[in-house]
């Protein structure tokens, strides 16, 4: 019997087609919705990892939807309802090519590319003197580009962002307005739970009638890095490392254990302790990043309890 979610085959009412990315299955309805269900697969360095962790589609869903929710009167999003557990249903959009990364800290990607040197990041100036975790001067944009699915994102400047067409000068200052925004309404949210933002990633559609609109996931831990802010600057004066919540806690998992997503490494052995472990941390962000009790959803028959619960929301 499954209890985790890894690839589904559905086939819904009017249903034109499936596009599969890392961790979410959009089915498209009649060109006019969208049904996404968010997978149980656990992806790092761009690359899908072998074992699911149960529960983890549920949270990312949840977290996802109830952020949308608190952000929706500053920024218009794609959501129409949360049928399941797993599952969001909104309008269709046409997605722009770029994500939307903004950082308030220096942490993750952006200290190993300082580390090794580089003061520029996709065409932002970083001054000298910072060390990993640091706040930065203040928060900076640093888009990347929208991979296909099994390749990696890679870093662009809004310079060549405009220069190559891919999205147009007044479309980019959009989603630059809304990232900033949303990124300002996560730092409050994030402060009322005990936590810092440290850096997100947004992505943004177009609908069929041209308005902008955030779509995807919104302050997950997969797509968003949190601090505790209880000594958080005692630990950076000690030269300590932070207590964080999100998925870097996988990645550096499979740091240790030689992998880093590139050419000839191989993903390391996740054992049923280590699946266990993943699963109840992500439990532990939901209920840290929501203040709620994570409720779990009946695993007897996954696939069973998301068509069902599709079909009556569709009909």
């Amino acid at each position: 019997m499954n209890t985790t979610i890894n690839d589904t085959n559905f086939n819904f009412p009017k249903q034109k087609n499936v596009y599969k990315g890392k961790v979410r299955e959009v089915y498209n309805i009649d060109n006019k919705k969208l049904v996404m269900i968010a997978s149980d697969r656990l992806s790092a360095f761009d690359v899908i990892m072998p074992k699911q962790i149960p529960y983890k589609g549920q949270i990312l869903n949840q977290i996802a939807a109830k952020m949308m929710h608190a952000t929706k009167d500053i920024v218009p999003n794609w959501i129409l309802a949360t049928p399941d557990p797993n599952v969001a249903v909104g309008y269709l959009c046409e997605p722009f090519k770029v994500e939307m990364v903004i950082r308030g800290y220096l942490a993750g990607h952006a200290a190993r590319e300082y580390k090794l040197g580089k003061r520029t990041l996709c065409g932002v100036g970083l001054p000298d003197g910072l060390k990993e975790n640091d706040k930065l001067p203040m928060p900076i944009i640093t888009p990347s580009t929208k991979a296909d699915n099994g390749e990696h994102d890679e870093d662009i400047s809004r310079e060549a962002i405009l220069a190559n067409g891919i999205v147009s000068k007044e479309d980019y200052e959009v989603l630059e307005k809304y990232t900033q925004a949303l990124f300002q309404r996560g730092t409050e949210i994030a402060a009322k739970r005990g936590l810092i933002l440290v850096d997100t990633k947004y992505e943004f559609g177009k609908t069929v009638d041209g308005k902008i609109v955030l779509i995807d996931e919104i302050h997950t831990p997969d797509s968003s890095r949190y601090f505790y802010a209880n000594g958080f600057q005692a630990r950076q004066d000690a030269n300590e490392t932070q207590k964080q919540l999100s998925k870097e806690f996988v990645r550096q998992w499979l740091i240790e254990n030689g992998f880093q997503g590139k050419d000839g490494q191989q993903i390391p052995e996740m054992s049923e302790a280590k699946i266990t472990e993943i699963s109840e941390r992500y439990i532990e962000l939901y209920e840290q990043i929501t203040g709620e009790q994570f409720v779990k959803a009946d695993l007897s028959n996954i696939e069973e309890r998301i068509e069902k619960n599709v079909l009556a929301y569709l009909s």
